[in-house]
Parts: C-alpha cells; sequence; structure tokens
C-alpha cells in the first residue's frame, strides 16, 4: 500500500497513494497507518485525493484507524473525490470526521480550532 506521511505544522499528514480501499487492501491500509501514526502528533489529516473507489471494508479501515488513535487524537479527511465522498455521506461517517476539501483546508482548520 502506498502512502506517504509528512508534517505540516502541527499535523501529521498522510497521503493515500492508490486509487481504491477495497476489502483487497483493508488490512494493508490499516497496518500502513498504525506505523505512520506512530508519529506523536495530536491531529493527522489523511489526505484521499488519489482514491477513486472505497467500499464498506474500506470504510470499516478508516474507522479502526480512528479508533486505534485513541482520546486526545483526531483523525480528519481531506481532498476526497465525488465518489469516496458519497460513501461518507450515505452511511452518515461525515458527522463522524471533519472533512475538507484539500490538506490546506484541514491545515487552516487546525491553526483556527487551536
Amino acid at each position: 500500500m502506498k502512502m506517504s506521511a509528512s508534517e505540516k505544522q502541527d499535523c501529521l499528514v498522510i497521503k493515500v497513494d492508490e486509487p481504491r480501499i477495497d476489502a483487497a487492501v483493508a488490512v494493508r491500509f490499516k497496518d500502513g497507518m498504525r506505523d505512520l501514526t506512530e508519529h506523536p502528533a495530536r491531529r493527522v489529516i489523511l489526505d484521499l485525493s488519489s482514491v477513486d473507489f472505497l467500499d464498506s471494508s474500506g470504510l470499516g479501515a478508516v474507522v479502526s484507524v480512528m479508533k486505534h488513535l485513541g482520546r486526545g487524537r483526531q483523525l480528519d479527511l481531506a481532498g476526497m473525490t465525488p465518489a469516496v465522498d458519497k460513501v461518507f455521506r450515505m452511511t452518515r461517517m461525515d458527522s463522524v470526521f471533519d472533512i475538507y476539501p484539500d490538506t490546506n483546508a484541514a491545515i487552516d482548520g487546525a491553526a483556527h480550532a487551536s
């Protein structure tokens, strides 16, 4: 699973460089996220701008990552494509996560929330 992490301001930004998060890669996604989120950032921004497809397994994997972060750490989503955004809206998970149009907006949102 191709993912990259960078630190921007006080946030850890993780970009998924894959077109799909589905049953075939959900476990690898979760494992990769666990490795990358060992960094102690309080706020993690997941950049999904390269993801064109996310199924229920992928959605479950994103929720699992949020739970893995635990209390005191936040997982925000950024750059969702229309198809991925639709999955979050249809399942009402858009009320669980803070969702931003892109990583810059998410970082800006963090600066204003602090």
